[in-house]
């Protein structure tokens, strides 16, 4: 089996034995990626140098035979939203097309303290905004799983990379579902940690009150490990949640006996495809057999998360994109006469049409006149949204619903109707507005061959339940092994 369809803990015992070095791992990555990455195009900066760097860093640890930490070695990629020190960071757009951050993101510096490998910075959707990777500045990435279809987004780079088998694992940013739908519709893990449970120091910002950082991986178990490496409590972080991190891996439980498991009512409705149905209530079979207790419970306001998402998100990324202005770093248009013109000229010129729909939407929600019709009434619905997941996990340990109403679409597809694209994540966007943990894992195939994906939330800061009904599923399945059919270039 080739060393690129491997995951990280498997891996780690391989380099632990000295079957491979992680310099032969690194550049058989760097070899994959030469092999595919014309074809995905996920990867916007590739660090090969500085990748191999680390790499004989580690071959060193483990020669010496220190203790070497689960995931030194392993060669992963970062979201493009994620400052990383000496390296572009574009956001996926022009306005930060020559940006190299002085610093390191928190995740970056817990995972050099573990020894990771950087490959290098995935493509993704301009400042996070978007649900398919087409909106990127730079380029389209494309779904392993047929080249014709979008890969998901924001973090489309990021989860295509790990399903092409072009990084072991990565890290992405989930917004209003930016790491679970991507992971859905490419047939890997995605995890979306509990608001506050990973820093966002450095996550260059889209909506301050719903990032978060989170991981992609092949398997639940490296989920695990990935979740020990990037969470804690960071003071450089203000809404950094000062709590003890549980060990993940502890929580790989291959048993549901007791445990209650909430199928909402208001998730199974009109514009779920058959086949995405199917495969969900199929997957909750396999839960039930292992054990779990299945209930139906009600999600009353989920009708109204798509708007309330879409007045909170917009007026935050108002307020937070207003720093790129041409004064300090990035873009600057040329051609201006004065200041004020520099301002308006750098905003049109640097922004694509998504950020800027955005831009203009969040801040008529925040104009006068209209904030306490919008974007007041739209953070009393947050509240009711959150109450509504309050009541259901009283009751309920954990919740399942399918990650995406559909599998991915073509490219192409839904770019002129933005209203068909934000439904794509009409699933996803209840539980970020509720701060929860979740989950998407594989869980089956269209009749097309494109995966879908199972969603498993929890109560804040219950990441370990999630991951103890994720793993028992994978563990009685097979869905995580199947791999795109791609051929090398």
């Amino acid at each position: 089996m080739p060393l690129y369809e491997l995951t990280a803990h498997e891996l780690h015992e391989k380099l632990k034995a000295r079957e491979v070095t992680a310099v032969e791992l690194t550049q058989s990555m760097y070899d994959r990626i030469g092999a595919v990455e014309e074809q995905i195009k996920g990867y916007l900066t590739l660090t090969e140098d500085m990748a191999l760097e680390s790499a004989a860093a580690a071959d060193a640890g483990f020669q010496r035979g220190d203790e070497m930490p689960p995931l030194a070695g392993i060669p992963i990629a970062i979201k493009d939203v994620i400052c990383t020190k000496g390296v572009l960071t574009t956001c996926g757009s022009e306005i930060l097309g020559n940006f190299v951050s002085p610093y390191d993101a928190t995740v970056m510096t817990k995972l050099h303290q573990q020894g990771t490998v950087m490959l290098g910075k995935t493509n993704m959707d301009e400042f996070a905004m978007g649900s398919s990777t087409e909106n990127s500045a730079y380029q389209t990435t494309r779904n392993p799983w047929n080249l014709e279809t979008i890969p998901g987004g924001s973090s489309g780079g990021s989860s295509a990379v790990v399903a092409a088998g072009e990084a072991i694992c990565s890290l992405g940013s989930d917004t209003g579902g930016s790491i679970r739908q991507p992971a859905a519709l490419c047939g890997v893990v995605g995890m979306k940690p509990t608001y506050g449970r990973v820093s966002r120091f450095g996550l260059v910002a889209f909506a301050s009150s719903l990032d978060q950082i989170g991981p992609f991986s092949k398997d639940v178990t490296d989920c695990a490990l990935l979740l020990n490496a990037i969470c804690g409590h960071d003071p450089m972080d203000s809404t950094s949640a000062n709590l003890p991190v549980p060990d993940f891996t502890k929580s790989l439980i291959n048993d549901l006996e007791g445990v209650k498991v909430g199928i909402p009512k208001e998730y199974f409705t009109a514009g779920i495809d058959p086949d995405v149905e199917e495969s969900i209530r199929s997957a909750i079979e396999v839960l039930q057999e292992n054990g779990a207790i299945i209930e139906e419970v009600s999600l009353p306001h989920t009708d109204y998360a798509m708007a309330t998402y879409y007045i909170i998100a917009p007026a935050e990324a108002s307020a937070n994109l207003a720093r790129y202005d041409g004064v300090r770093y990035g873009f600057r248009a040329t051609n201006a006469e004065e200041l004020g013109d520099m301002y308006r000229k750098t905003r049109s010129e640097g922004f694509g049409e998504e950020v800027k729909r955005r831009i203009m939407l969040g801040t008529y929600a925040l104009s006068s006149g209209y904030y306490d019709a919008y974007y007041l009434k739209a953070q009393r619905v947050r509240t009711l949204i959150k109450s509504d997941f309050d009541n259901a996990f009283e009751k309920v340990d954990v919740v399942v619903t399918p990650t995406s109403p559909t599998a991915a679409f073509k490219i192409g597809e839904r770019t002129a109707d933005p209203l068909q694209m934000y439904l794509s994540d009409v699933l996803t966007t209840p539980a970020s507005l509720a701060g929860l943990p979740g989950i998407s894992i594989p869980c089956g195939l269209t009749q097309d061959d494109l995966p879908i994906g199972l969603q498993i939330l929890a109560a804040p800061f219950e990441e370990e339940k999630i991951l103890r009904a994720a793993y028992t599923f994978e563990q009685n399945t097979d869905h995580h092994r199947k791999q795109p059919n791609l051929s090398s270039t």
